[in-house]
Order: C-alpha cells, then structure tokens, then sequence
C-alpha cells in the first residue's frame, strides 16, 4: 500500500527540527490513507541519526551514505529522494519549508510530474486521497486551500514550528534499507564544496521556538545588544525588521518579513518594531506575540497577544533580569 514519504533534513550529521515536524505530519496523515511513514535520510556516516526518525514516528529509514552527500546538492538529493518514491509508489513527499526544501520540494515535483505544496501552514487528506493544503497569501492577509489534483507523488512543504512532533516511541527501533544514487555522483553539475556560516545567532532563526527582534526603535546599531541580552537569557534567536537591515544595523539574514524570513515561533518579541504589513507577513503565524513599543498605536499591537507601551530602553534591560532571575530560581 502507497504510504507518505519524509525527507528528514540534516546539517552537519543532526537532524533538524523540521524533519521531526514532518514526520509527526505523516504520522497523523497515515491513519486515514494507511500504509508506511518512511524517512529518507541523506549524508555521509549518519546512519547513527536513524534511531531518531523511528523514535520519531518513521516506520522505516532510507538511507544514502556518500562522501558526495555531505553537503546539500539539489540534483544528487533529488534523484534519491524521485527513487525512493517511485519504489515505494509514495502518495506524499513531506519535507520543511527551509531553504534546502524550497529548492528540493519543486525540483522533485517536477522529476515525478507531481502537484507542489509550497509553506504549508495545514495539510489534510481529502476525497480519493488527495492532499488539500492550507497556504498564507497576500503577505498573510488571506488563506488559500490547495487541492491536489492527484493521489501519488504529491510534494508538500511544511513551515517550521506549525506542525507538531509525534511523541516520542523510544522503543521502536529502526528499519533500514541502503539506497544506492541513481545517478553517479562524482559527475555532478554543480557541486557545494564549503558552507560557510556567518558570525550570528547559535539559534536558527526559522526555527527558533522562541525570536526577540529589533526595529528601528532601537536609534542605533550598537543598541541591538538589548535585544541580543534578552534573547541570550531566553536561549532565542535574534531577528531584525527591514528598516534595521536597511540601516545597515544587522546583515540581511537576520530580516523578518515579506522580502525576508518567515518564522513561525512559539514566542515572538518585537521590540521597537512598528509592524507595517511586510513585517507581519513574516511573523504573523507566530503562537504568542509580545510587543514593546512607545507608540500607542503602532500596527504591531493590533495582531499582539500580549502589548506594553514604553520606553524599551528601560523595559528590555529589566525584562532580561527578570529572566535571568526566574532561571536561577528555577
């Protein structure tokens, strides 16, 4: 029987958060449509992470191990990930609406010539299988429903921190078939052959649980350290609104928004941030919002769960010691 199909994406031999999402995605999908939840695992030497995607709720690992796959490589991952599905005759290809998945989701739908999903925020079966996705558009201002036109080899990517992760069976263990690349991978057309990360937040901003960000309110570059001491005590990513980036306050991958990133956290913290629809395109799915602003009427407070008017030069440095406080009490 046709089953879902999980790339499960790893940076640096870990598996990230998202590909845990996905399989919790697949897990709930799988009680209606039947069949196997299976995680495709690509890299070199990362079978050891194969434990973690059965824990996770995969019914069995496929994984392709080469000194080539290290690094990401859009063709290599692509041909693997088209063979494993047709192999297994997959109605579903999830994967994280992350920078690797934007580029991997529709390359691969169109090797299988199958319907794409892009950033979906909802994901259900409908009638003779078909998968209908819920989508933000229009900056986040409406939502679109997306109906697959066909049951096999649809290919949907999900936005990080939406979906919840399958609890956790420890007891499973894993089944692991070794896939062999379909295509030779030392004859590739364009190959990584470094990723070099910029000085900046240890957590990743899209998948942060919890992101305190800075605007312009902050009046200066050298300011951002209130916003990056409150997020260092929250164990959060630091994130910028465009007008900060423009300035020239924080490098362009720190930017929230339409022409930015699009984050879905737990906790959002908008600190000097007006919140112009840009902006909120990029952070309005977020579970809680905090905002600080002194101006009353700032657009940010009308889509905040929680709002406080003030000067965020006095309320920032008491927030964080109050942070620091409860997590030594604590």
């Amino acid at each position: 029987m046709p089953g879902i199909l999980v790339f499960t994406e790893q940076r640096e031999g870990k598996i990230k958060r998202v590909g845990l999402e996905a399989l919790g995605a697949a897990r709930r999908l799988i009680q209606k449509t039947g069949g196997e939840v299976g995680a495709v695992l690509i890299g070199d030497q990362i079978g050891s992470e194969a434990k973690a995607l059965a824990v996770a709720g995969a019914d069995k690992v496929y994984l392709a191990e080469a000194p080539e796959l290290r690094l990401y490589s859009s063709e290599g991952y692509a041909a693997i990930v088209a063979e494993v599905a047709k192999r297994t005759e997959a109605s579903m290809i999830l994967m994280g609406a992350t920078a690797m998945g934007k580029d991997l989701g529709p390359t691969l739908a169109a090797k299988l010539k199958g319907p794409f999903m892009g950033d979906c925020i909802g994901l259900e079966i409908g009638e003779g299988g078909a998968a209908v996705a819920t989508r933000p558009i229009y900056a986040g201002k409406l939502f679109s429903k997306l109906v697959s036109r066909q049951p096999t080899f649809q290919v949907a990517t999900l936005r990080p921190n939406v979906f919840s992760v399958h609890p956790p069976e420890p007891a499973r263990e894993p089944v692991i078939e070794r896939i062999a690349s379909p295509i030779d991978l030392t004859k590739l057309a364009a190959k990584v052959k470094e990723v070099v990360a910029t000085v900046g937040s240890k957590v990743e901003l899209t998948e942060a649980r919890i992101i305190v960000s800075g605007g312009r309110g902050l009046k200066a570059p050298e300011n951002f350290k209130l916003v990056e001491d409150l997020a260092e005590a929250l164990g959060a990513a630091v994130g910028a609104s465009r007008a900060a980036v423009d300035a020239g306050w924080k490098p362009h991958a720190y930017q929230v928004g339409l022409t930015g990133k699009t984050v879905s956290p737990v906790l959002y913290i908008a600190c000097g941030i007006s919140g112009a629809i840009q902006h909120q395109a990029g952070m309005s799915s977020s579970k809680y919002i905090i905002a600080i602003n002194k101006d009353p009427n700032a657009p940010i407070f009308k889509i905040a769960t929680y709002g406080v008017v003030g000067d965020l030069f006095e309320i920032l440095p008491l927030l964080t010691e109050a942070v620091k406080k409860a997590k030594s009490e604590g």
